[in-house]
């Protein structure tokens, strides 16, 4: 059963709970009844006494700061930005992977859920921004957009540091699917320095998560982005397995391979995706990746390439062949003019091309 948004918020203040009593809403609520009945002109007069003392004592206690108010307001969605904080990537939010909110939303006739935002003063195009309720506020723009133009985003206003917005922030994201661990995992690597001071152990005190675990989360979100590339989507990339993928990569011999197969792996799907075809499945991506290094020490050395003049002197060899480009040395004494040389050129690379060594991997 999903949690409600007011006990996310219990959660984040009952950590300050001994220097701010904790947070709820005051509601008023009629006395108990006296042990012998009393004429109704009497109970009436005493239950509108006790309700006036109920609401002066409940104010006392608001202006005094025991009590905290959460106040909930209808809001125009394009009033509302996303908090950057959030591990959910907004642009990665389309119809299909919110059709099953969309579609709750209107058959109740409107958000029942309230998001959690917080007031903001530095931006002119914005009043508010998202905590908690990401896919709430995609869904309700693109509702205002599709033919529900009446359409509110309803949230609760709260008032939170950074540092209880993101542990707000992932509390709710713990227990939704589509968040991937990749997202989740640089989320906690960007808050363990923004919110932490880079010290493990009390970023994990305080989301009461294990420091172990935590551990490896932040490992994975170490992973390059070209290495990231090998995968159809970076939702394939989960936390067990790719926690030995960031393992391997720390081998300074091993890395070199495994970033070259990622290149070709990269490439692979793209190609796959251009002609719509199925994207190489997660699993099979991860053999190749771990298994390149040995596979890359068990193959035959390449001789380096030289091109030949007609006379047999060389005019071009191939010196090198990795990530960031090609290394051609161009012998002096070869004989070969500015044409030749050029053609020379033109003919190493269609080689290299051909034996998947070429520019355009």
């Amino acid at each position: 059963m999903a949690r409600k948004q007011s006990d996310y918020l219990a959660d984040i203040l009952s950590d300050e709970a001994e220097a701010t009593p904790p947070a709820r809403i005051e509601e008023s609520s009629a006395p108990a009844p006296l042990a012998s009945p009393a004429p109704a002109a009497t109970r009436q007069e005493r239950a509108r006494g006790t309700t006036l003392l109920g609401r002066e004592s409940a104010l006392a206690r608001l202006a005094s700061g025991e009590v905290r108010q959460v106040t909930q307001l209808l809001l125009d969605p394009a009033r509302v930005r996303v908090w950057t904080g959030n591990a959910r990537h907004y642009a990665h939010l389309n119809e299909d992977n919110c059709r099953e909110l969309i579609d709750s939303i209107i058959a109740e006739g409107g958000q029942k859920v309230p998001a959690v935002v917080r007031r903001i003063e530095d931006d002119p195009d914005h009043d508010y921004e998202v905590i908690a309720g990401t896919r709430r506020h995609w869904s309700i723009s693109w509702l205002r957009a599709n033919s529900y133009s009446d359409m509110m985003f309803v949230a609760q206003v709260a008032q939170l540091d950074d540092e209880a917005a993101f542990r707000l922030a992932d509390l709710e994201n713990r227990a939704r699917k589509d968040v991937s661990d990749l997202e989740r995992a640089r989320n906690y690597a960007e808050a363990l320095k923004a919110h932490y001071g880079s010290h493990l152990t009390r970023m994990a005190e305080r989301l009461k998560l294990s420091k172990g675990w935590l551990s490896k989360m932040i490992k994975v979100a170490g992973i390059e982005d070209a290495v990231i590339d090998a995968f159809a989507s970076p939702a394939d990339v989960q936390l067990k397995p790719a926690y030995a993928l960031a393992q391997a990569l720390d081998d300074a011999k091993a890395a070199p391979a495994i970033r070259a197969e990622a290149d070709r792996l990269a490439s692979e799907q793209r190609a796959l995706r251009t002609a719509g075809a199925s994207p190489i499945p997660a699993a099979d991506v991860l053999k190749r990746l771990l298994d390149a290094p040995r596979v890359a020490q068990s193959a035959p050395k390449r001789e380096p390439f030289t091109w030949t003049t007609p006379y047999g002197r060389p005019a071009l060899t191939v010196q090198s062949v990795n990530r960031q480009g090609v290394t051609i040395r161009l012998h002096a004494g070869s004989g070969a003019d500015m044409e030749t040389l050029a053609s020379a050129l033109r003919d190493t690379l269609e080689h290299l091309e051909r034996q998947g060594m070429g520019l355009q991997r």
